[in-house]
């Protein structure tokens, strides 16, 4: 165990509240382990379940609310009270660790009311284990399950199609929901985006290094609305982005941009986008797309005030439109990749 992570003390009565932190996608046998343990030394135990409200793709298939009711029932099904857990949905904050740190403390305090009397419970497993370091103010509380089971490797078997594989990694309540959810539409375009990027990713494999892609991206804005347009092909079909695409080989990046916004928006080339920058910024956290590691350049323009200018979608969209921003805002589960978190940083910012 790291030393810098004092343990809780060993003590014969239990303690008020447990906190456990994951993203569950789905729930497995060793978070069930861990929830189990956990209930044997906490009165309650707050599930924090992150990757809320976050568009579903095949890393990320199920809401919040989804993991919440199967990990009752799974917990349920062993015997444990539902009054016996409290939860907690957090989002991604992929560029501002202290808002994810915010959002998770607000929820926990909104059940602990002050109260001191909190654990934290968690294995200390490798540097995505990091966020046990972060809540100086709860003690630690080390659980003993160690298992090589993952959540990646039932998703895996999920989308290959390998029921017998995912019932040996699953509790019975959550296989029957996963069962499920695989007769409904949502699986189905799941299944088609897990296809699309196994061939994509396929087709990098024998490449001497692994590939860095870097594309461009434009948040521009005019009298309170957002330039949006919705995906029509693989990853993300139907959801919501920015204009932008790979960097052209030939351009620099806001000549790129630039370019990209017209052919993707039908925007008058008339309009000084250039003239209209506002700002910039380099976005690279390292899983932000499913494809492989990609970086992108996004630009702010602002238009300033007026009526917003016509529109039509290219080739590779099914729409291009302008979004109030507080729409935009409001709904980060439309949004493809990161693409809100661009937005909301470029906005919030001012």
């Amino acid at each position: 165990m790291d030393d810098s992570i004092p343990a809780v003390p060993s003590r014969h009565r239990k303690r008020t509240f447990g906190v456990y932190i994951g993203r569950f996608e789905p729930p497995q046998l060793a978070h069930l382990a861990v929830m189990q343990e956990a209930l044997n030394e906490v009165q309650k135990l707050i599930v924090v379940i992150g990757s809320a409200r976050a568009a579903r793709n095949v890393k990320n298939p199920f809401t919040a609310e989804e993991r919440q009711e199967v990990i009752t029932d799974m917990l349920r099904e062993v015997g444990i009270r539902p009054s016996r857990l409290l939860f907690v949905h957090v989002r991604d904050y992929f560029y501002n660790e202290n808002l994810w740190l915010s959002e998770v403390q607000r929820g926990v305090t909104a059940f602990t009311r002050g109260s001191s009397d909190v654990a934290l419970i968690g294995h200390l497993k490798d540097d995505s284990s990091y966020y046990l370091r972060s809540f100086p103010a709860w003690e630690f509380l080390p659980t003993h399950v160690v298992s090589p089971l993952s959540a990646t490797q039932v998703r895996r078997a999920y989308f290959e199609g390998d029921s017998a594989g995912v019932s040996a990694m699953v509790p019975p309540a959550v296989g029957q929901f996963l069962t499920r959810f695989q007769s409904g539409p949502d699986y189905a375009a799941l299944r088609q985006e897990y296809d699309y990027l196994k061939e994509y990713r396929a087709a990098w494999a024998t490449s001497p290094f692994p590939p860095v892609f870097v594309t461009t991206d434009a948040v521009l804005t005019r009298s309170g609305h957002v330039l949006l347009v919705r995906r029509a092909g693989q990853p993300g079909h139907g959801r919501l982005a920015m204009p932008g695409g790979f960097l052209n080989v030939n351009e620099t990046l806001l000549t790129s941009c630039i370019g990209k916004v017209q052919e993707e928006t039908g925007l008058n080339p008339a309009i000084a986008l250039a003239g209209s920058l506002r700002a910039q910024a380099v976005f690279d956290y390292p899983d932000r797309s499913l494809r492989g590691r990609t970086i992108t350049h996004a630009f702010h323009f602002d238009l300033g005030l007026g009526q917003l200018p016509a529109l039509r979608p290219g080739p590779s969209n099914a729409d291009a439109f302008w979004m109030p921003l507080s729409e935009a805002l409001s709904q980060p589960e439309a949004f493809f990749e990161d693409h809100h978190a661009i937005i909301e940083h470029f906005v919030l910012k001012g």
